[in-house]
């Protein structure tokens, strides 16, 4: 899969995917699944599919950040 890089959130597109979350946040794809399955994560899953609605992904990175909380 092609790399691609995003200069701001507005640049991600509307539904991503894991790799997408993966390449935003600078993490590997283990831990890019581990978090998409974490408690409050915001994703949809459909069958094997694990989408991940930007503006929810934005909130949740907001809330995560907000509450000085380490993600990792």
């Amino acid at each position: 899969m092609k790399k691609i890089t995003y200069q701001s959130f507005e640049e991600l597109p509307v539904v991503m995917m894991v790799p997408d979350m993966a390449n935003v946040l600078g993490i590997g794809l283990t831990k890019a699944y581990e978090i998409s399955k974490e408690k409050g994560f915001p994703c949809l899953r459909l069958g094997s599919r694990i989408l991940i609605p930007r503006d929810r992904f934005i909130r949740w990175i907001n809330e995560k950040t907000s509450q000085s909380s380490v993600l990792l």
